[in-house]
Order: C-alpha cells, then structure tokens, then sequence
C-alpha cells in the first residue's frame, strides 16, 4: 500500500521535521509522483526565498517596541 502525503507532511520534510522513515517513504514517493514532486520543489523554493529575506528590524522599529516597553513598564529598559 502506497502512503498518500500531504502537503504538510512535505513542508515537515522540507525543514528536516519527519523522521527516518518518514524520510525514506517520501523519498520513494518523490521518486514516482510527479505532482508530489512538484510540489516539494515548490517548497524548497519557497524555503529559500523567505530564508533569504530575513532582515534586521530598523532602528525606528527598534526604538519604538523600547519606548512602548517603557510607557507601560513592561520591561526594565535602560536609557
């Protein structure tokens, strides 16, 4: 019997969060369901697009979660 995988069992897989066997039966399946492996490559493009635009927060963002912080005492904020 052939295991049906979804969607989120790829994503699971494309972050490294199935296991050992998960793995291999996706593999097999990759091998032979075209669909399935359009999918993942899907995935792991998207994947890498937002890896890659990860960014720092501005200053101006920066400086205004610390002055919430401190206009409502949420946490010690030192000047």
């Amino acid at each position: 019997m052939t295991k049906i995988f979804t969607h989120d069992d790829l994503i699971r897989y494309v972050y490294d969060e199935t296991t050992t066997e998960e793995n291999r039966l996706i593999e097999k399946a990759l091998a032979i369901d075209l669909a399935l492996l359009e999918q993942y490559q899907e995935l792991q493009k998207l994947k890498t697009q937002l890896d890659g635009s990860m960014m720092a927060p501005s200053e101006k963002t920066i400086n205004s979660i610390l002055e919430y912080s401190k206009d409502f005492n949420l946490h010690p904020v030192k000047d």
